[in-house]
């Protein structure tokens, strides 16, 4: 659906049906990526765009890109979501399937892969907010280092040195906490 925005003298048309599908896969991701829920994850990406629906009149292509923009939005809603549930924990997609693919595997392999999920997920959460963040950013909601930087006002560079030394903490702590 279109929408007039008025700028100035000009009017700009803004096609929020491109803007809803090429961002409701990245913020789903978003979502499932930090609460580890796909059905928490639908229901914060509704709640995102609904949002995005209702305050388009305040969207200024100024100030910044519809990406950056309905992120901003996903974030409230997340912080929203966590205010209600009094939890930050950083979860896993890959825990959601995880009882569906023991079928094909043996026991060993499966407590193997949660020991390591559950060892990842501590580290995580033992990660600043901002650091966090960016790895749901990168790794859940798949996103380049050019859309997290205009998401998160970081440069892109910085951007890329923050998640190169952030991924590094990770695997050295993943060394440690496995015993080597």
């Amino acid at each position: 659906m279109e929408s007039s925005l008025v700028i100035g003298n000009s009017v700009e048309i803004i096609d929020w049906d491109a803007i809803y599908t090429s961002e409701v896969s990245h913020v789903y991701n978003y979502f499932l990526y930090k609460v580890g829920d796909q059905n928490t994850a639908q229901d914060l990406t509704a709640a995102t765009f609904e949002r995005a629906w209702k305050c388009r009149s305040k969207y200024k292509p100024s100030a910044a890109t519809p990406s950056a923009w309905v992120f901003g939005i996903a974030k409230n809603v997340l912080r929203e979501h966590y205010r209600g549930q009094k939890r930050k924990d950083f979860l896993f997609a890959d825990e959601i399937n995880s009882d569906a693919k023991a079928e094909d595997e043996e026991v060993e392999k499966i407590f193997q892969r949660r020991e390591e999920s559950q060892r990842l997920r501590l580290v995580l959460n033992a990660l600043p907010d901002r650091e966090k963040d960016l790895i749901a950013l990168k790794y859940g909601a798949e996103l380049t280092n050019r859309e997290i930087a205009r998401i998160t006002g970081i440069s892109e560079s910085n951007v890329g040195n923050i998640l190169n030394r952030t991924i590094n903490k990770i695997r050295n702590q993943m060394e440690e906490s496995h015993g080597g």
